[in-house]
C-alpha cells in the first residue's frame, strides 16, 4: 500500500466518524459575505480591534494547520487568497471541536463565522466563532508541489495545480482579462461580434489537417473548423462591415511548446481596409490591451525586454532573409534556391516551390531572431491564397504576419475579393493536395459564389489568443495558459476497448 492510499484511508475513516457525530460532511450552501484579500487589504492599516468589531463570514480550503490541545491555527484559501483563522475549543463548543474541528485536514473545505483581531505576531487573522464542515477532501494534496519536475501532472492535475500554486490561478485570472480587454477595444470600435460554425461541410481558411467527424442524421462527414476566415468574410459580403469573433479552431497537428490541437484564435475584417490599416490596428490593439491589463506596454518575455509602443517595425520578407543570409533571393531560381539551401545545410525536396523554399529561409534564419515587434510583410504569393497580390509586385502578396519573443502570433492580408482569382488559386491549391501536401487549401464552391455577389476592398486579422497571452504572462508554453491542454491518456486505450467495455456493462 502506497503512502497516499494510506493517507485516504485515513481520510475516509475521519468521514465516517463525522458522520456517526451527526455532521454533514457535504452540506448545501454556507453565506459567504468576506474575502481574503479584501480584509487584508482594508484592514492593513488598523491596528487596535475591539473583540467583534469586524465580523465576518468566510469559506475556504485549509491549506495548513498547527496547533493542538484547546485551540489551533489554520491558513484557509478563498478565490482571493489566504487568511489565517484561530480556533479555540471554549469558543466553537467542545462537541464541534473534538468531534470535527480535530478531524480536519489539510485539503478541507470549510466555512467560519467569527471577527478580526490582530495576533502577536501582528497578523490578521480570524477568530473562529462557529465552524462548519462544507467538504471533506479525501485525497491528500502534494505537500510540495515540484514545478517543472511535476509538469505534466500539472497539466493533467490543473485542479490541483490550480489550488496549491497562486502563480497559476494568477495566470489564468489575467488571460480572461486580456480577452476581455480584447473585446473592450474590437467593440469600441465598432466591431461586431458573431458566431460562425465549428462544425463545416468544407473546411478553409488556413494551410492544416483537419478533425473529421460523422453527422448521423445528415449521413455526412464534417470538419472542426481550422478557421473562421471563409465565414467572416461571408459576412463581409452580406453588409456587416466590421465584424469579429474569439473563437476554438481545430488543427490535427503535432504538439509543442507553441501549438496545440485545440485553440483559442481571434479574427476579424474590416470592409474599406487593407493590410496597412491592419497594422495599425494590431499594433494599437496588444499596446492598449497590455496597458490596461499589464498597467504597461514595456514588458519581459524570457529574459528579453519588449516594447509593444507602436510604431512597430516593418520588414517584408525578402529583407529580412537579405540581412539573415546576406543573399538576396529576390530574383533566384528553384534549382538556385535548391542549392543555396544545401550550402546552409537545409534539407529540402527537390519538388519544393519558390516561394516555399524563401519561407523556408525565414523559418530557419529569420524567425529566431524576431524579438521586438515585428510585422514580417510581403509573402510570396504561392503560399498567401487567400491574400491580394501586391500592388506593384504580383509574385508576392500584401501579406504580413506578426511576430514577437520568437513567436508567430498572427497572419493578415488585403483580402483577396476578386472571385476569378480566388477560384484560380484554389484550383492550383486543390493540385498541390494532389501532389501529396496534405495542409493544401480546398475548394470551397459557395465561397465562390459569395465573392461572385461581391465583397469590398476588406483587411483582415487572425490572432493566436494563447500566443499573445503567453507574451504578456511570461509563460513559456501555450499549455501554461491553456487550462486543460491536450495529452497522451494515462492509461492508453483504444477506441476499440473503450466500444467492448461499454458493450460488456
Amino acid at each position: 500500500m502506497d503512502q497516499n492510499t494510506n493517507l485516504m484511508q485515513q481520510r475516509i475513516a475521519k468521514l465516517e466518524e463525522i458522520r456517526k457525530a451527526g455532521i454533514n460532511p457535504y452540506p448545501y450552501t454556507f453565506p459567504v459575505d468576506s474575502h481574503a484579500a479584501d480584509i487584508l487589504e482594508n484592514l492593513a492599516d488598523t491596528q487596535d480591534f475591539e473583540e467583534k468589531q469586524f465580523p465576518v463570514k468566510m469559506a475556504g480550503r485549509i491549506m495548513s494547520m498547527r496547533g493542538h490541545g484547546k485551540a489551533g491555527f489554520a491558513h484557509i484559501q478563498d478565490s482571493t487568497g489566504r487568511i489565517q483563522i484561530y480556533t479555540r475549543r471554549d469558543q466553537i463548543g467542545e462537541e464541534i471541536y473534538d468531534e470535527l474541528y480535530k478531524r480536519l485536514d489539510i485539503g478541507d473545505i470549510i466555512g467560519v463565522e467569527g471577527w478580526i483581531f490582530r495576533t502577536r505576531t501582528n497578523e490578521l487573522t480570524v477568530h473562529v466563532g462557529k465552524l462548519t464542515l462544507l467538504t471533506k477532501s479525501l485525497r491528500p494534496l502534494p505537500e510540495k508541489w515540484h514545478g517543472l519536475t511535476d509538469i505534466e501532472t500539472r497539466y493533467r492535475q490543473r485542479y490541483v495545480d490550480l489550488i496549491v500554486n497562486p502563480d497559476v490561478k494568477k495566470v489564468f485570472l489575467t488571460r480572461t482579462k486580456i480577452i476581455q480587454a480584447m473585446r473592450r477595444f474590437l467593440d469600441s470600435r465598432g466591431f461586431v461580434e458573431v458566431e460562425t460554425p465549428v462544425l463545416q461541410p468544407i473546411y478553409g481558411g488556413a494551410a492544416a489537417r483537419p478533425f473529421i467527424t460523422h453527422h448521423n442524421a445528415l449521413g455526412i462527414d464534417l470538419y472542426l473548423r481550422i478557421a473562421d476566415e471563409l465565414y467572416l468574410k461571408r459576412l463581409v459580403v452580406g453588409g456587416i462591415e466590421k465584424v469579429y469573433e474569439i473563437s476554438k479552431d481545430f488543427r490535427n497537428e503535432g504538439m509543442d511548446r507553441d501549438h496545440n490541437p485545440e485553440f483559442t484564435m481571434m479574427e476579424l475584417y474590416e470592409a474599406y481596409s487593407d493590410y496597412e490599416d491592419m497594422m495599425r490596428l494590431t499594433e494599437e490593439m496588444v499596446s492598449h490591451i497590455a496597458q490596461e491589463v499589464l498597467g504597461t506596454t514595456k514588458i519581459t518575455y524570457q529574459g528579453n525586454e519588449i516594447d509593444l509602443t507602436p510604431p512597430w517595425r516593418r520588414l517584408p520578407m525578402l529583407d529580412g532573409i537579405k540581412e539573415a543570409l546576406g543573399t538576396d533571393v529576390r530574383d533566384m531560381s528553384v534549382e538556385e534556391l535548391i542549392n543555396l539551401a544545401k550550402e546552409h545545410n537545409l534539407e529540402v525536396d527537390d519538388d519544393l516551390s519558390s516561394g516555399k523554399l524563401i519561407n523556408l529561409f525565414f523559418e530557419e534564419f529569420v524567425e529566431q531572431e524576431l524579438i521586438q515587434p515585428t510585422f514580417i510583410t510581403n509573402y510570396p504569393l504561392e503560399i498567401s491564397p487567400l491574400a491580394k497580390r501586391k500592388r506593384d509586385d504580383d509574385t508576392l502578396t500584401e501579406r504580413f504576419e506578426i511576430f514577437m519573443g520568437q513567436l508567430e502570433m498572427g497572419n493578415s492580408f488585403s483580402e483577396l475579393n476578386d472571385p476569378i482569382d480566388q477560384r484560380e488559386r484554389l484550383i492550383d491549391q486543390g493540385r498541390q493536395r494532389e501532389s501529396g501536401d496534405e495542409e493544401a487549401h480546398v475548394m470551397d464552391e459557395d465561397f465562390i459564389r459569395a465573392l461572385e455577389y461581391g465583397m469590398p476592398p476588406t483587411g483582415g486579422l487572425g490572432i493566436g489568443v494563447g500566443r499573445l497571452i503567453m507574451i504578456l504572462t511570461d509563460m513559456p508554453s501555450l499549455r501554461d495558459v491553456i487550462l486543460f491542454p491536450q495529452m497522451r491518456p494515462e492509461v492508453a486505450t483504444s477506441a476499440q476497448q473503450v466500444e467492448e467495455e461499454l458493450a460488456e456493462e
